[in-house]
């Protein structure tokens, strides 16, 4: 039996997506609610909302209380969670397959009938605001926020996904339940599942726990218009913490494959360039890597570094050297490596029922259909040394974005930087 006989993908008449793949040698089924809204849907002055809802969903329904949804979850040995991106928002369970009617209940229940209890939503307010701290105390992790907004710059895709102090103390309940009103609507939403199922059982679930999403569409996206710039914040830590990247493609793009092999050739592992010139050869770094990051209409491509003071002066120059490099001379050795590498963690998340209920939200969200998985590899596999190399030229010589925190006094500026990468 193929792929495509065990996925199945039903559109209802309010818009509602749901999709399943039969795993029939698994005792599991994954399931969950990915709504294609997030961080980038936000307005200014609700900037951290998607974040909020994705905790207040957890914190009691018309008919069960935040205690309830926790223990009839662990009653039957299942795990519930979610998480809050750019451009989706996911609520997700997984449970052993005789209990597929209680977590499609759970799922559909905090998405439709989530009270936001005023006490509960204060306590939780303590809790994001305790994330805020800790993603501000993690330099490793913040750089990444300072290196979105500044690439970025005042407009919904450049701001954290956490919101800021100041937002989340001032949220009120009501911004919460109309920001979910006009933005988790049917058209918006794919109920995915993945494991040992039935379809047209799952399909009946669905239809009975989710019949009160709203069906008026959700509003339209406000593009995101890279400009690039410099960000710096002197920190007394024993570490510079840089974040170098440039602005590249989305999903849907002829480069989007050539990308991720290039960010695993240039940084992607032990064997990569980056790693091998800036970690092995000269001991610069403990941490290096590059990373493509696809959105809708358009990406990012990055690199990331932590190093000593001393050593930042020599960690950029030999940095761009590489990206210079990369732009004529990747070998076909390489390019192997790296589809190798691209192709196996495909592979090897199959195996997850979480990963591949993940896919299938996804694959609906961003391309509008199940892409199997043989064309994805077979795209993997079009990719040449020639088209790496000019994706390289493309995004390198654009115009870059730099963050930079902690003792980055011997970073050069984004000027320097722009000229070297010019030369």
């Amino acid at each position: 039996m193929s792929q495509s006989d065990l996925i199945r993908v039903t559109r209802l008449d309010n818009g509602l997506t749901v999709v399943s793949e039969r795993m029939d040698r698994v005792e599991t089924v994954s399931l969950g609610a990915y709504v294609a809204t997030g961080t980038r849907h936000e307005d200014a002055a609700e900037n951290g909302a998607s974040h909020f809802l994705e905790h207040m969903a957890f914190k009691g329904t018309e008919s069960r209380s935040a205690a309830a949804i926790a223990e009839e979850i662990e009653n039957v040995g299942g795990h519930i969670n979610a998480y809050t991106a750019r451009e989706q928002t996911a609520y997700y369970v997984k449970v052993l397959k005789e209990d597929m009617a209680l977590g499609t209940d759970i799922i559909g229940d905090i998405l439709t009938h989530s009270t936001f209890d005023p006490d509960e939503m204060e306590r939780e307010r303590g809790v994001i605001l305790q994330e805020i701290g800790q993603a501000n105390d993690t330099p490793d992790d913040i750089i990444f926020d300072h290196f979105q907004s500044t690439a970025f710059p005042n407009q919904p895709m450049g701001r954290p996904v956490l919101g800021t102090e100041g937002l989340i103390r001032g949220m009120r309940r009501d911004t919460l339940m109309n920001y979910m009103k006009r933005h988790y609507a049917a058209s918006n939403t794919v109920v995915a599942a993945a494991g040992n199922l039935d379809h047209d059982r799952f399909l009946d679930l669905v239809q009975r726990h989710f019949a009160d999403l709203p069906t008026e569409p959700a509003p339209s996206t406000e593009p995101g218009l890279y400009a690039g710039g410099e960000f710096r914040e002197a920190r007394d830590l024993d570490q510079v913490h840089v974040v170098l990247g440039f602005p590249a493609v989305g999903y849907g793009h002829p480069e989007y494959y050539p990308s991720m092999l290039l960010a695993t050739l240039l940084g992607g592992g032990m064997s990569s360039r980056l790693f091998q010139e800036i970690r092995e050869k000269r001991g610069l770094v403990y941490s290096i890597y590059a990373f493509a990051s696809p959105y809708s209409d358009g990406g990012l491509f990055g690199i990331y570094a932590g190093t000593g003071e001393s050593e930042a002066a020599e960690l950029v120059p030999v940095t761009l050297d590489e990206l210079h490099k990369v732009q004529h001379s990747v070998t076909e050795a390489e390019l192997a490596r790296a589809r190798a590498q691209v192709k196996a963690g495909l592979l090897m998340s199959l195996e997850s029922t979480g990963s591949r209920c993940e896919q299938l939200a996804r694959q609906i969200q961003v391309f509008g259909r199940i892409m199997p998985v043989a064309e994805t590899v077979a795209r993997i596999d079009g990719v040449t040394v020639a088209s790496i190399e000019a994706a390289a030229a493309r995004i390198f010589r654009s115009q870059p974005t730099l963050a930079a925190l902690g003792p980055a006094g011997q970073v050069p500026n984004l000027s320097a930087i722009s000229s070297l990468l010019a030369a």
